[in-house]
């Protein structure tokens, strides 16, 4: 096959395991920067160009598309499914699990377990906002934030006014969690290929620290899931459109709550913990599933 990986950086961990996982597997794998891809979408045969060459003949793509160019990687994705191009994620699933808020009510909805959220946009509602989910101790998280950047803990009532006041006075859009304190910073992130969890591992944040980000110092470990931790991982995975997903679940005293379904899971920490091939598996994946024209919405989402 012929496999364009959208990536910014061919050095970052992934994406270079990616591209050694498909060459080993006979595989023609090419890195494409993502902003550097522009559209022709006016013909009635749409294209792809890069640095001044049409791209074609692609079986599948891998969009590594980082959370600050959401907008403009998902119009390249979507211009590739146009052209009948496989893609592991689909356009429209990676746009929606981006909007933290969108797939929390679509989560919901299908009554996937949550911790109790709020949001809201006035400054005049703040007092039942944050009784609506409990109270202090609870977090405040930036809607765009990755990364475990604007999340913040507030462990008074009278901290937790004040953040949401400066958050909304900067006219940024922000959501209220209740804060599972069973949880003791630790979250699971469970990988999910194929409706198949392939692997999960415990992160664990360091001492004084409440998010386990790996980025913000956060440390892994092998970790045995639940049947019940299974099945709410690739539920969510599915309920979003993904068919590659990283689900990060709390473990709180009434099951496992999803914190997050990301579109573009890091490999380095998961490979790295559990020892396991991942991007092999992910090339295996497209090997069984890549059809051409075989998107099913076709761009249209």
């Amino acid at each position: 096959m012929k496999i364009a990986v959208l990536s910014r950086n061919p050095r970052l961990y992934s994406t270079r395991r990616l591209v050694e996982a498909g060459e080993q597997r006979g595989h023609q794998v090419i890195v494409i920067d993502t902003l550097r891809a522009y559209m022709n979408i006016a013909s009635h045969k749409p294209q792809i160009h890069y640095r001044g060459r049409p791209l074609e003949g692609f079986d599948a793509v891998i969009p590594r598309i980082g959370a600050s160019v959401t907008f403009y990687g998902c119009a390249v994705l979507r211009q590739f499914e146009m052209m009948g191009v496989f893609p592991l994620n689909e356009s429209v699933a990676i746009s929606r699990s981006r909007d933290k808020l969108r797939s929390l009510q679509l989560l919901s909805r299908k009554g996937i377990g949550l911790p109790v959220t709020g949001f809201a946009h006035s400054p005049d509602d703040i007092p039942d906002l944050i009784e609506m989910v409990g109270g202090a101790p609870l977090v405040i998280k930036l809607l765009e934030g990755t990364q475990g950047i604007g999340v913040v803990l507030c462990e008074t009532q009278k901290a937790a006014e004040s953040v949401i006041e400066a958050f909304m006075g900067m006219e940024q859009n922000i959501m209220v969690q209740e804060y599972i304190q069973e949880a003791g910073g630790a979250d699971i992130r469970c990988f999910v290929v194929g409706e198949r969890v392939i692997a999960s591992m415990k992160r664990q944040a360091k001492p004084g620290e409440f998010r386990s980000n790996l980025h913000r110092g956060g440390t892994a470990s092998l970790v045995k899931i639940t049947p019940e931790e299974r099945s709410t991982a690739i539920r969510a995975a599915k309920i979003m459109g993904l068919n590659v997903a990283g689900v990060d679940i709390l473990r709180s005293n009434h099951g496992p709550l999803v914190m997050e379904v990301n579109s573009s899971p890091g490999l380095e920490g998961i490979e790295t913990t559990t020892g396991k091939d991942v991007a092999g598996m992910i090339i295996e994946y497209l090997e069984k599933n890549a059809e051409y024209g075989m998107t099913r919405t076709r761009g249209k989402g």
